[in-house]
């Protein structure tokens, strides 16, 4: 299963893909804007832990983003529940080295379409650090909205920050996959 998106492709990770994901990932610059249970450094046993645990997950909930043949990111969708069931949330990341060359806009566009065309979600949304300039930038070319900005919610390596909300309804959503 691929979605294939303006010159990107976002497909389900494989194991042979951990030493790709375990580059990605052990980068103090991207552990610092996620949450604490993603581990720092971030080794080969890590990424095929991981993988092998988002495997199973039916529908695909996690993605490799890729560039031709080159893997620059991750990016995943986390289902809700209870009253919270008809949102969900993604998360994503960029290898350091593809920074600023657009790879977040565009795995948010195909990951929000491919949420709301397989999941009966009427709203996505994303928690970042309020200090992650570049990743709400993302969200905003993709079309999110900046909803609220929670003052001292989050700590992060013992420093307490505000976090942003931004979504966006799948009736105003833009992007959706032909």
């Amino acid at each position: 299963m691929e979605i294939i998106f303006e010159g990107i492709t976002l497909r389900p990770w494989l194991i042979e893909d951990a030493p790709a994901l375990a580059k990605l990932a052990n980068n103090k610059k991207i552990a610092d804007n996620i949450r604490d249970s993603f581990p720092y450094p971030y080794s080969l046993k890590d990424a095929r832990k991981w993988i092998r645990s988002v495997l199973p997950i039916l529908p695909h909930c996690n993605f490799a983003i890729l560039s031709g043949n080159e893997i620059v990111g991750n990016i995943g969708l986390v289902t809700k529940e209870n009253i919270y069931r008809k949102n969900i949330e993604i998360g994503y990341c960029i290898s350091e080295q593809y920074w600023g060359r657009g790879f977040a806009t565009l795995g948010i566009k195909a990951i929000t379409s491919y949420a709301f065309n397989n999941f009966g979600v009427i709203r996505v949304y994303a928690e970042v650090f309020s200090d992650n300039i570049g990743s709400r930038r993302a969200l905003e070319k993709a079309g999110f909205i900046h909803e609220a900005t929670l003052k001292n919610a989050i700590i992060k390596n013992d420093e307490i920050k505000d976090s942003c909300i931004y979504s966006v309804l799948k009736e105003n959503f833009k992007y959706f996959l032909t």
